[in-house]
């Protein structure tokens, strides 16, 4: 059903409320009427209509006072003055006023639908006219979009590209060494070719891991995980990593962390990051002979904290402030910048957090904050099964 348009009619005189109350309802106008500008005012308030037709000389609150005080509640609304042959000289001030029009009296009911039909053709240019800014400012937005999209696409595929040149480069001298061992018959460069080529393989898959996550935006599937397994797991995967690297690996979890709802696979993948990026602060810091990272998980009311910290070669401060930022890396052609970012982005998406603090020379800690339980997520089946 289509909504009545709707106007106020403000007119001290019954007899003129009566007589045109019939030919604007026969117009379809929804028609609210006040006998002084005091009850035009409360009125407007209550029904907000776009349209007021109102008499110029009223006792009490005129009809050039009710005009300024309806603009001042809502300068969108047309007011239509009604006025004797008299009362042309305040006619034309109401004008001044913002005023939309002015009929004068005796009042023609044809020249009265005349006088709102234009009043509608404002209303609708009006209307017009904001939805195509609106409509204009969501295509700017899009276009910058675009175009921060395309800019970033473009620093991406550079990144990516030198990564490759770097990995392509590292794969060709492990295959030489591997070829050479194979054909001297010697099992040291067997050995040394076989790790270089797998130590490159391994930066492909995660190169490739980073830049699909990257590409496409994915729903997160929540699972309800006992956070002292889920520690324990993601220690023993990047343990054997760390004492490659004759790193010591200290462990410290709370057995009473009990549970948190989190996308296991995406949170798995984004503290191993953060580890990974410990070992290679730790590998590039030759100012020191011994290297510890330590990984510890604690509670507070609402939330699993994880404690990542190393005394790797750390950072300066304008570095910690770009660590998250896309294609940032310290790593130089071994690293496509996305990793912390994308860690970052996981955490986020799981309402947490990321606090970093570090000093050059000295070491980096890192401190995850993850909600216990998401609040926009179903209850997992097996504590319904539970619960039943």
């Amino acid at each position: 059903m289509k909504m009545k348009k709707k106007i106020l009619l403000v007119d001290d005189e019954k007899d003129i409320r009566d007589v045109l109350y019939l030919p604007l309802t026969d117009m379809g106008y929804e028609v609210f009427m006040a006998e002084d500008g005091n009850e035009a005012l409360r009125v407007f308030e209550e029904a907000q209509p776009s349209i007021v037709l109102t008499d110029i000389k009223m006792p009490g609150m005129d009809g050039i006072e009710l005009l300024q005080q309806i603009k001042r509640e809502n300068p969108e609304t047309e007011v239509v003055m009604i006025t004797g042959h008299g009362d042309m000289d305040l006619a034309i001030k109401s004008l001044k006023y913002e005023a939309t029009d002015f009929i004068t009296k005796p009042i023609n009911v044809n020249a009265l639908e005349i006088a709102l039909q234009r009043v509608r053709e404002r209303i609708l240019t009006r209307q017009q006219l904001r939805e195509y800014t609106e409509n204009l400012e969501r295509l700017i937005r899009k276009k910058t979009e675009l175009q921060d999209h395309l800019s970033s696409l473009g620093l991406m595929i550079s990144s990516i590209s030198h990564g490759i040149k770097g990995l392509l480069t590292g794969l060709d001298g492990g295959m030489y060494i591997l070829e050479r061992g194979f054909t001297q018959k010697n099992q040291d460069q067997i050995t040394e070719g076989w790790e270089v080529v797998k130590q490159m393989v391994e930066r492909v898959r995660k190169m490739v891991l980073d830049i699909l996550y990257y590409a496409k935006e994915r729903d997160l599937k929540w699972e309800r995980i006992d956070a002292l397994s889920f520690a324990e797991e993601v220690a023993r995967v990047v343990e054997p990593k760390i004492q490659s690297q004759s790193i010591a690996f200290e462990t410290s979890f709370d057995s009473a962390t009990g549970e948190f709802e989190i996308n296991a696979g995406y949170v798995h993948s984004a503290i191993l990051n953060i580890l990974e990026n410990a070992v290679d602060a730790c590998c590039r810091d030759k100012s020191k002979q011994k290297h510890k990272i330590t990984l510890k998980v604690s509670q507070d009311k609402g939330h699993i904290i994880f404690d990542i910290a190393d005394n790797g070669i750390g950072m300066d401060s304008e570095t910690s402030e770009k660590i998250f930022t896309p294609f940032f890396s310290l790593k130089g052609e071994e690293g496509t910048g996305l990793g912390l970012f994308i860690s970052n982005k996981i955490v986020e998406q799981h309402g947490g957090e990321i606090i970093v603090k570090s000093k050059l020379r000295q070491g980096t800690a890192f401190r995850i904050k993850l909600p216990k339980m998401q609040s926009q997520s179903a209850p997992a089946p097996e504590a319904s099964a539970l619960a039943g």
